[in-house]
């Protein structure tokens, strides 16, 4: 009895350590690049972070349930969402999503991971987010010139996690970012930190996550660079000159969340879960979202955003199929907006083991 009293009196100081930590990294960085601050009463700092499409979620299942993910645990995209939430995996897997967005944008997602030892897994992931062809159209060729740009933001990621104790799971992710507009670029470094913590309690778990953890970014290229005269008056040959552009950061978000299944029996589960998530540069959000899974083979989603512009409720619906060797998991959702229509999400995994 000593003994296990102990072990919990350890747990709650090590997961109390590691929340403190990163509250503590999230206000110091976000003091050093000028974000820092409540969202709450007049907000004023929508549009001060650019990469915006790392704050678009990956995933049928996890958008099926409005975000609601950092404390779910056994799902290879929840990669995106909390590093930690591979840990428990003990597989070889891979993971794909597609996104169809708003304007003709596409989002893709993969990821593959695979174990590491007895404890730890590894995961690599690629986010690509693609306008395809746009037409370029200036003042005096409204209808187009003939010529076409592109938008086109990619990130490349590494994560490893493990298991500290039986309840207990860290995770980090290592990030490259690319931002591509045009023919102008800008890239950078950040990182994901999350952590995961089993209760014991009612199959509680509680997730925290800090994402986004980097460097600013600056564009440059081709289209920044030009031919000017020093002067119009004076018969000399222009000079190649360059504008600056403004660096700019990356959307820092902070997560901090709880899920349980609040009903188990026979062939019958309920999960659900709720998300507590502060961005850098809009207000907090409140997702909630729920699951019925009937035999561990289809599973009915529904989710819940109070704080966002564009989306509130959404839905989705999965079926998964598992033997003793392989597992595959296929998810859908669907995530109306206020204005601007409607987005659908389609992913596929598999598992190896």
């Amino acid at each position: 009895m000593k003994k296990q009293c102990l072990k919990i009196k350890m747990l709650v100081t090590l997961y109390s350590v590691s929340l403190l930590l990163l509250f503590s990294t999230t206000s110091v960085f976000a003091d050093a690049n000028n974000i820092s601050g409540a969202s709450s009463g007049e907000f004023t700092k929508v549009g001060g972070a650019g990469a915006q499409f790392l704050k678009i979620g990956v995933g049928g299942r996890a958008n099926a349930l409005a975000g609601a993910y950092s404390a779910i645990s056994n799902d290879l995209s929840a990669v995106y969402w909390n590093p930690a939430s591979i840990a428990d995996i003990h597989a070889y897997g891979a993971f794909f999503s597609y996104t169809n967005w708003f304007a003709s944008f596409s989002h893709n997602y993969a990821a593959a991971c695979l174990p590491v030892g007895e404890r730890f897994m590894g995961a690599v992931q690629l986010t690509s987010f693609n306008s395809g062809d746009i037409e370029l159209t200036t003042l005096e060729n409204s209808n187009g010139t003939g010529s076409h740009y592109k938008v086109s933001d990619y990130c490349v990621g590494l994560s490893f996690a493990g298991n500290l104790t039986d309840q207990f799971a860290f995770g980090i992710t290592a990030k490259y970012i690319v931002n591509t507009f045009s023919s102008v670029n800008a890239s950078g470094i950040a990182f994901d930190i999350g952590t995961i913590y089993d209760t014991g309690l009612q199959g509680i778990k509680l997730g925290f996550t800090l994402k986004n953890l980097g460097t600013q970014e600056t564009y440059s290229g081709v289209d920044l660079r030009s031919l000017k005269k020093y002067n119009d008056a004076m018969d000399a040959a222009p000079i190649d000159v360059e504008y600056l552009a403004n660096p700019f950061s990356i959307p820092l978000i902070f997560t901090i969340g709880a899920s349980s299944e609040v009903y188990k029996s026979g062939e019958h589960v309920v999960l659900a879960a709720i998300d507590f998530v502060t961005h850098s540069d809009v207000p907090e959000n409140y997702c909630f979202g729920a699951e019925y899974t009937w035999n561990e083979l289809i599973s009915l989603r529904g989710g819940y955003i109070i704080g966002h512009d564009q989306f509130n409720a959404s839905c989705g619906i999965g079926f998964r199929y598992f033997t003793s060797g392989f597992g595959g998991i296929l998810d859908y959702s669907f995530s109306p907006s206020s204005t601007m229509g409607y987005i659908n999400r389609l992913s596929l995994q598999m598992q190896f083991k």
